[in-house]
């Protein structure tokens, strides 16, 4: 689709919108920088909310001055991080932390406000250092405004199946909603631990 046939489609159906705006998701909506862009910049010129939802693992400095263009019309940032721990992160996702890191401290740089999501995996990502390592990496940047803690389920199980791709956690079973909620609890003392530091 073009950012013409997008912004239509918002207008087309602007009535049933009480808030918000255009979200870009993926996949990784970082993988098409300069349509994002495109995007945001048509959307601010007719003043809509502009949020982007991404795990940051793209970023790179030698594009910082593309980032930078993005992050001048974007408004909010939903940023999934998937691990705080540089090697467990690694060993999930098959990339390093630091892009995300990096990401974020770009984001904090153009004072777009960020709110963090993290699921919770069993045996994964719902370890006490894992969970206290969140809670300071929170701590450590003024532009997060919110943090999301989602169960871990299975949903995407079927989809993989349907590709005929290998589902990494084949087999584990849903998180049930108050593990997530303690997850969450947890992170914001530690949060709180070492924002008072």
């Amino acid at each position: 689709m073009t950012v013409e046939e997008i912004l239509e489609i918002y207008e087309k159906n602007k009535g049933f919108y009480q808030n918000g705006g255009i979200t870009v998701t993926g996949g990784e909506p970082l993988m098409q920088l300069e349509f994002v862009t495109d995007l945001f910049q048509a959307a601010k010129t007719k003043n809509i909310h502009t949020c982007l939802d991404t795990s940051g693992i793209l970023y790179r400095e030698k594009q910082s001055e593309a980032y930078k263009k993005l992050f001048s019309y974007t408004d909010l940032i939903l940023l999934d991080i998937k691990h705080s721990i540089s090697e467990e992160h690694k060993k999930l996702t098959g990339h390093p932390l630091s892009p995300v890191l990096d990401f974020l401290k770009a984001s904090e740089t153009a004072k777009i406000p960020v709110v963090v999501r993290h699921v919770i995996v069993k045996g994964f990502t719902n370890s006490k250092e894992e969970l206290d390592g969140i809670g300071k990496l929170l701590a450590s940047h003024k532009n997060i405004k919110g943090l999301e803690v989602l169960p871990y389920h299975n949903m995407g199980e079927q989809k993989y199946s349907e590709l005929n791709m290998e589902y990494p956690l084949r087999g584990m079973e849903n998180l049930p909603k108050e593990e997530a909620q303690k997850a969450r609890s947890y992170i914001l003392e530690s949060y709180k631990k070492y924002r008072g530091k």
